[in-house]
This record gives structure tokens, C-alpha cells and sequence, in this order.
């Protein structure tokens, strides 16, 4: 008798798997690894926050295995299943979620692990192509144009007027606006096409601005 017949053979005495085979099991793993790896790529190249976590991304391929092993324990034994019930019904999760678009992966990840714990390896793939088309869509959108806080400093009720004038007809809109005995400080948040920035120099060159700040803003556009 070979090792790995021996193993199975064990493995299916024990009653660790009952209804189960031990290649519905193993490829249902490896279906589980080789999604979450694809969802661990299309993060790392359609991320567009402010801090790229790689732990996070790590994260994402591990939720989707480890979610696949909880389906097919639940799926081949009731006791294993009650046992996870309780087990997972005192975890709590208080890591919070900066992106909303991260929990667009979360659920991707873990719904993955699911299907593939469950067989479904069709609905697998075509959830994975849905998905991968609709965020390479919105990504390519976002391309287009880049939202900014614009922050700028000046002194006169005047040099605000034409701090807006210079603005001309791109999408603005202030933010907030400080005034300190006489100084200015004004915060306007900009979507420029095309990572365009020359209303910037406009305004460093009216008078009575003191200085000019371009801060990269991810958030989305209000106006």
C-alpha cells in the first residue's frame, strides 16, 4: 500500500469526511487558492487609495481558503458544523476598513471561498469575470480625471474673488474657508481631466496670494 493510499484511506476511516472525497476536497482548496491569489492581483493593480496595504492583500487570499475549508467542514460533517457555529459566533472583528472598496474584496474573498468549498467552480469564474470587467471599467473611468484639495492662503476680500475666477469652468467646490485677522485660508476641493493643474499657477500669480498647496484628495466628488 502506497503513502497516499494509506492517508486516504485513514482520513475516510475517521469519519473526518463523511459524503466527501478527498478530490472534491483537495480541489475545492485549490480552486479557493488560485481565486484568492487572482483577487490578491487585481487589488494590487486597481488600488487607488491613499496607502497600499500589502498585509491586507495577503489577507485576501488567506479569508478566501480558509472561508473554502470552513464550507467544506460544515458541508461533510453536522457535528464539525455546529462546532464551527459556535466557534465563529464569539469572534469578533474590530479591524476597521478605511476603503470601502476593500469590503467589495472582502465579500469577494470570502463568497469565493464559499462557491468553491460548495463545488460551484462555474459560478467561481463567472462572478471572477464579472467582477474583474466591472472594476478594469470604473478604473479606467477614474483614470480620466483626479480629484484635489486645493489650499491656499491670501489676504484681502478681493484676492478671493479672483482666487475663484481663476478656477474658471472646472468642477469645484469650497470646502472651507478660515479667516484670521485678515488672512485667508481657503480650502477648495478641484477635479481636474486629465491631471490638468494649470488653473494652480493662475492662482499663485494673482495678487495678494501668499502660497498655494495641491494636496491629491481620494474621496469622491461633491457637485
Amino acid at each position: 500500500m502506497s503513502i497516499q493510499d494509506f492517508i486516504k484511506n485513514s482520513i475516510l476511516e475517521s469519519g473526518a469526511f463523511d459524503g466527501a472525497s478527498l478530490t472534491s476536497i483537495v480541489l475545492g482548496i485549490i480552486t479557493a487558492l488560485a481565486m484568492g491569489a487572482v483577487i490578491y492581483v487585481v487589488y494590487s493593480k486597481f488600488y487607488v487609495g491613499v496607502i497600499y496595504s500589502r498585509s491586507f492583500a495577503i489577507t485576501l487570499v488567506g479569508m478566501t481558503v480558509l472561508t473554502a475549508m470552513v464550507t467544506l467542514a460544515i458541508s461533510t460533517n453536522i457535528v464539525i458544523s455546529l462546532g464551527m457555529v459556535g466557534a465563529l459566533s464569539i469572534v469578533r472583528f474590530r479591524t476597521a476598513v478605511k476603503d470601502p472598496l476593500d469590503l467589495l474584496y472582502l465579500f469577494w474573498a470570502i463568497t469565493t471561498g464559499i462557491t468553491s468549498g460548495a463545488g460551484m467552480y462555474l459560478l467561481v469564474v463567472i462572478t471572477a469575470a464579472i467582477m474583474i470587467a466591472m472594476i478594469v471599467i470604473f478604473y479606467h473611468k477614474q483614470q480620466k480625471g483626479r480629484i484635489y484639495i486645493a489650499v491656499i492662503h491670501y489676504v484681502g476680500d478681493e484676492v478671493g474673488d479672483n482666487v475663484i475666477r481663476a478656477f474658471g469652468k472646472m468642477k469645484y467646490f469650497i470646502k472651507s474657508k478660515t479667516v484670521r485677522k485678515g488672512r485667508t485660508e481657503l480650502s477648495v476641493e478641484v477635479y481636474c481631466k486629465n491631471n490638468d493643474t494649470f488653473f494652480l499657477d493662475k492662482i499663485r500669480d494673482t495678487e495678494g496670494v501668499e502660497d498655494a498647496t495641491l494636496i491629491q484628495y481620494n474621496g469622491e466628488y461633491h457637485g
